[in-house]
């Protein structure tokens, strides 16, 4: 397996781990503690590094399927656009109080759209290796999680619940691109990937060698008979 692409989607799972880690971590001590307490400053500063830490390895990550993935610019493409999209809503999330009159973290219409353009960029990844039965059932199960974060919003949840959701969805589907590409189910077309093509060729032309070399032997053995019986 191309080891650069190999690394991408491990860096893409592991960054969507983060997210999630982040999220559940920040939610618990919140609701334990006093948001301004010292002992809540000290774990967000742990609960940030995770956050940039999830944000660098998605990045890592996009760079790597871009140097190793052949074509697919819609993918690549898109998954840098939802990258940025993620930032800049978990920006404006965490500092909702300083942003609140340019943004409403309990938006219903902002929570459709982030779903709908995160459902987007899921659907994006059938492309890398499309009619594979069980790579699309795993994209629709992703899409499916990442439209109901939506419904977050009904339930009075932050727009935070949607982004939380999305983790959990690329998450599975990183997971499940590496599950299938190890079990040889799909096969993702890589910069350098020559070596199936030249076995090919190397195996169909020693066969036809094969071939012309016993047809050369049953023509000389039927000629030496045929030159014993004249004799």
């Amino acid at each position: 397996m191309h080891k650069k692409l190999s690394l991408g989607l491990l860096l893409g799972l592991v960054g969507n781990l983060l997210f999630i880690v982040f999220a559940l971590f920040a939610y618990w001590y919140y609701k334990v503690y006093d948001p301004e307490s010292g002992f809540v400053k000290f774990l967000e500063k742990i609960t940030y590094f995770w956050l940039f830490s999830g944000f660098i390895s998605l990045i890592a990550s996009e760079v790597l399927m871009c140097l190793s993935i052949r074509m697919r610019k819609a993918i690549k493409i898109a998954f840098a656009l939802y990258i940025v999209m993620e930032a800049v809503i978990m920006y404006f999330e965490l500092n909702t109080v300083k942003y609140r009159s340019f943004y409403e973290p309990y938006s219903l219409k902002l929570a459709i759209i982030h779903s709908l353009l995160s459902a987007v960029v899921c659907f994006m990844f059938v492309y890398l290796d499309p009619y594979k039965v069980q790579f699309e059932v795993a994209v629709i199960v992703c899409i499916g999680l990442i439209m109901g974060g939506m419904f977050g919003n009904l339930m009075g949840i932050r727009i935070y619940f949607s982004v939380l959701t999305n983790a959990i969805a690329y998450s599975l589907l990183f997971g499940a691109v590496i599950h299938l590409r190890r079990r040889e189910i799909i096969e993702i077309d890589c910069y350098g990937d020559s070596a199936r093509v030249a076995e090919y060729k190397s195996v169909f032309f020693e066969e036809e060698v094969d071939d012309d070399g016993s047809d050369d032997t049953d023509v000389s053995e039927t000629r030496n008979k045929t030159d014993k019986n004249n004799k």
